[in-house]
């Protein structure tokens, strides 16, 4: 024969040299359906397969596995492939395994927080403090969500008079994290005093656009503080680590933005009256000392003395009704201040009557800046009605 021949072994050492010599496929990522899983003397054998293929794969100390998959799981494997000569077997050595999904976005998770804190992203010297007197408060969030309406609800309980401007943007599914990052620039230009960013709980998948680098880049480079409420309480994205402050609900990041109007009137009344009262005190103090030290003074003297001692008794006594007149004056201006601070409590106006008038969240003040055919928020003192525009009339 004039074709060259080789041996079996020739060709299978010439195999192997191919794989060997081809880093490419050294240390890669493959992900599949796992089937036939079995550990023997301390080896793992099994394949992964897809609707088109099957590939053997072999795991040796498999009782390093920190996750031991089941029939059927969804895996990804990192390894490299290998031809056995002696047994004419190809079969792919794994290194390690993770369950497919969520193991990987938790890696990448992992991987982009580290990323991020060696960038000083977290650091606390960087995290800006709420202004005091929050006036109007910008929120990024889906517009059709459970989780507007409740900061609006928590907000308007508390303190009627505060201004909410909302971003309606995607917070979950393909191309989320750029309406995220679009509402919170858009916002950060206009007058809100703070933003909250915001989504109710869900899965690691729902919440993987909250663990986006552009998310967290744009919170960062924010001028404007800003709250993180997103998920449950037990739910940490990287968006709540860049955050000035993390709030554990939608519902909480309301209350942490808004005064609590009806307890802060309540503590100044209080306070009020405790100073009435420590001032009224005081001054019924001060007349019985003056009385038990003039009579005092009047048992030291001789029944001869009396007469002298009247001029004494007369001046005690008109000082005694001075004593009672500043008292009186005095509770009369603590009560005046205590209605005036009444007066001006909002909850009071609501229980009035008064309402107030709003078009897409934003105060209505004249006819002229609504339409006929268009509908406004009517909010009362326990809630909020919607009522349509029939007809505008004008002074």
């Amino acid at each position: 024969m004039s074709e060259n021949m080789i041996s079996v072994t020739q060709f299978s050492n010439y195999v192997k040299q191919i794989f060997n010599a081809e880093e490419l496929l050294h240390n890669i990522l493959i992900y599949g359906e796992v089937s036939g899983f079995n550990i023997s003397r301390g080896t793992a054998y099994f394949s992964l397969k897809d609707e088109d293929a099957l590939l053997p794969c072999v795991k040796f100390s498999a009782d390093e596995l920190d996750y031991t998959p089941k029939e059927g799981d969804m895996v990804v494997v990192r390894g490299s492939p290998n031809y056995y000569v002696k047994g004419g077997k190809f079969s792919f050595v794994v290194s390690t395994i993770q369950a497919y999904g969520l193991g990987m976005l938790y890696q990448q998770f992992l991987e982009l927080k580290a990323k991020l804190e060696a960038e000083g992203l977290f650091a606390k010297e960087k995290k800006q403090v709420l202004p005091q007197n929050i006036k109007r408060v910008g929120v990024v969030t889906s517009e059709t969500g459970a989780v507007i309406q409740d900061i609006i609800d928590v907000s308007r309980r508390r303190n009627p008079m505060l201004d909410i401007v909302l971003y309606p943007a995607k917070v979950q599914g393909i191309g989320a994290e750029v309406t995220i990052v679009q509402g919170i620039k858009e916002l950060d230009k206009t007058n809100v005093d703070v933003i909250i960013v915001a989504r109710g709980g869900g899965s690691l998948e729902d919440l993987s656009c909250f663990n986006t680098e552009i998310i967290a880049r744009a919170i960062a480079e924010a001028k404007k503080p800003i709250i993180s409420a997103v998920g449950h309480e037990t739910d940490f994205t990287i968006a709540d680590f860049v955050a000035d402050l993390r709030a554990p609900t939608p519902s909480a990041a309301a209350e942490l933005v808004s005064i609590d109007l009806g307890a802060l009137v309540d503590k100044l009344t209080f306070t009020t009256k405790k100073i009435c009262t420590s001032t009224q005190n005081y001054l019924v103090n001060l007349k019985e000392n003056v009385f038990n030290l003039a009579d005092m003074l009047c048992n030291n003297f001789t029944i001869y003395q009396q007469d002298k001692m009247q001029p004494i008794r007369e001046i005690l006594l008109r000082l005694g009704q001075k004593v009672d007149n500043n008292i009186m004056n005095n509770e009369h201006r603590l009560q005046l201040l205590v209605n005036k601070i009444e007066a001006k409590n909002p909850l009071s106006i609501l229980k009035m009557g008064y309402v107030t008038v709003e078009k897409h969240n934003k105060r209505v003040t004249s006819t002229q800046e609504v339409q006929v055919g268009e509908q406004v928020s009517i909010n009362l003192l326990d809630g909020i009605l919607l009522s349509e525009i029939k007809e505008k009339k004008g002074k």
